[in-house]
């Protein structure tokens, strides 16, 4: 239903500024098309894509394509979701915008706005992407929203604080009531901690060891907020290998 994951996209005020924090981290840079009028710009460590947009969007955003938009929206809205952004039309670039229960933004566009990354690029210094984790107040209730949306489950846990992992549009996507959350945040499983402590010392990124969630080692806030949760293993138990999606290639 969703669509195939695209980016994980971020209000950014100083694009240059997270630009550079990201490249220090040893993403990479993508082309980006002119679908947009403001200013834009795309970072991957070959995997995940991070969108840095300056312009007011609410907060974080997961992004996902979807070919045939204006269908979508009609399937969704008889199903009772609810839209904060519908822009449909032959001459417009057609996006759906909604909200999950607990505020976290969810959009919907028709077709790529930058160049695929290439599968050769190496993982940052962070290590590898696993999840991309929404702070949830009601884990079961939150994933009754995300069921029809991403109705494959892949792991849970109830304990020591409850989690549900979903495969959404190709990616893993956790809920989670864990306190240590301020936002939706991105878990990397990093094998070189001493990279990273150079990386941490040399550039005066802020951080925080032992963060408090999952078990992490380290925290890395970028610029514009996002936080980077880095661990020795996947927190769930052994790096789970996310399937390829039933929906078409965007």
């Amino acid at each position: 239903m969703l669509g195939r994951f695209l980016e994980f996209s971020v209000p950014a005020p100083d694009i240059l500024d997270s630009l550079g924090f990201y490249k220090l981290l040893g993403f990479h840079e993508l082309e980006v098309g002119d679908m947009w009028s403001h200013k834009y710009a795309v970072v991957s460590d070959g995997e995940l894509c991070i969108g840095l947009h300056d312009r007011e969007m609410g907060g974080p955003t997961l992004t996902f394509v979807h070919q045939d938009v204006a269908k979508q929206a009609r399937s969704m809205s008889d199903s009772g979701f609810d839209f904060s952004q519908m822009q449909l039309g032959e001459d417009s670039f057609n996006e759906l915008a909604f909200s999950c229960k607990d505020g976290h933004l969810i959009s919907m566009i028709e077709a790529r706005t930058f160049s695929r990354p290439d599968e050769d690029e190496a993982n940052s210094l962070c290590g590898r992407w696993f999840e991309v984790t929404l702070p949830v107040k009601d884990t079961v209730r939150a994933g009754l929203f995300w069921a029809p949306l991403a109705p494959k489950l892949l792991r849970m846990r109830e304990e020591p604080t409850t989690h549900m992992r979903f495969k959404a549009g190709g990616i893993s996507l956790g809920l989670s009531e864990s306190i240590a959350l301020s936002g939706p945040s991105l878990c990397f499983r990093c094998e070189n901690k001493e990279a990273v402590w150079i990386a941490l010392a040399k550039h005066g990124f802020v951080h925080k060891e032992f963060p408090g969630f999952e078990g992490a080692f380290m925290s890395v806030r970028a610029p514009e907020g996002t936080e980077l949760f880095l661990f020795e293993e996947d927190f769930l138990g052994e790096l789970y290998e996310v399937e390829e999606s039933d929906e078409p290639p965007a």
